[in-house]
C-alpha cells in the first residue's frame, strides 16, 4: 500500500507540473498555446469518456450492484457544484469584472482538488483503473491551466499575478487532494470502494463530456476530431493490451 501512495502522489504531482507547464507555456508562448490547446483537450476528452465507460463504469458494478446510482450522483453532484458557482456566487450570474476571472478560478480550483481525489479512489481500485483515469485527467490540466491563467488576466491582473493564482487554484489543488484523501480512501475495500469508484466515473464523464468537448465544439479546429478520435483509441488499446 506504500508503493501505492508513493504512485498516486507522483500522478498527482505530475498533473500539479502539467497544468504548471500550461500556465507557462501561455504566458511567454501565448500564440501557440492559444492555437494547440483544443487538440490537447481533445484528447483528454477522448481518453477520459472511453476510460469511463470501458472500464471505470463497469469496475465499479462488479464491485457495488448500486453503482449506477451513484454514477447518476457523481454527475449531476459536479453539475449543481458548477451551477452553484456561476449563479449563487455571482448573483444571479451578474459578476464584476475581477468577479468574473475570480469565481471560474475558484471553480477550477474545486474541481482539480476533486481530481486529487479522483486520483486517490482510482488508484485504491488498481494501478490501470487509476493510471488510465490518469492519463486523461492529466493531460487536460495543460488546458486548464492556460485557461485558468486567461481568465485572471481578463479579470485585470498582472500577468504574474495572474500565473501565481492560477498555480495555486489549478495546479497546487490537485495533489492537496490525494494527500488529504488518500488516507481515509485507502482503508477502504468492496462496495464502499465500488461507490466512490461510481461517483469518480461520473465527474469523469461530466468533465469530458460538458466540459471538455463543448471547448472542443466551439474552437471548431481543422484536426481536433482526429485528437478526440486519438484519445479514444489510446485508451482502447491499453485497456485492450490489459486484457
Amino acid at each position: 500500500m506504500i508503493i501505492r501512495f508513493w504512485i498516486v502522489a507522483i500522478a498527482g504531482l505530475i498533473a500539479c507540473i502539467i497544468t504548471t507547464i500550461g500556465i507557462y507555456t501561455i504566458n511567454h508562448f501565448s500564440e501557440w498555446g492559444k492555437r494547440n490547446m483544443v487538440y490537447f483537450t481533445s484528447f483528454a476528452a477522448g481518453v477520459l469518456i472511453s476510460v469511463s465507460f470501458m472500464h471505470i463504469i463497469p469496475e465499479s458494478i462488479e464491485m457495488n450492484k448500486n453503482a449506477p446510482i451513484f454514477l447518476l450522483v457523481g454527475f449531476f453532484s459536479l453539475y449543481l457544484i458548477n451551477r452553484f458557482l456561476k449563479v449563487f456566487v455571482c448573483h444571479g450570474g451578474k459578476c464584476d469584472e475581477r468577479a468574473f476571472g475570480i469565481i471560474p478560478a475558484l471553480g477550477i480550483g474545486f474541481h482539480s482538488f476533486v481530481d486529487g481525489i479522483i486520483y486517490s479512489i482510482t488508484f485504491s481500485v488498481s494501478v490501470l483503473t487509476g493510471g488510465l483515469a490518469a492519463l486523461g485527467m492529466i493531460l487536460h490540466e495543460f488546458p486548464e491551466g492556460i485557461v485558468t491563467y486567461l481568465l485572471l488576466v481578463k479579470a485585470g491582473f498582472s500577468k504574474r499575478k495572474s500565473s501565481f493564482y492560477a498555480f495555486l487554484a489549478a495546479a497546487l489543488t490537485t495533489p492537496l487532494g490525494v494527500f488529504v484523501s488518500w488516507p481515509f480512501i485507502s482503508k477502504l475495500k468492496g462496495p464502499a470502494l465500488g461507490v466512490l469508484l461510481s461517483l469518480s466515473a461520473g465527474a469523469l464523464i461530466y468533465v469530458g463530456a460538458t466540459h471538455l468537448l463543448p471547448e472542443i465544439e466551439k474552437e471548431s479546429k481543422k484536426y481536433s476530431l482526429f485528437a478526440l478520435a486519438a484519445g479514444i483509441l489510446v485508451a482502447v488499446i491499453i485497456m485492450l493490451s490489459h486484457g
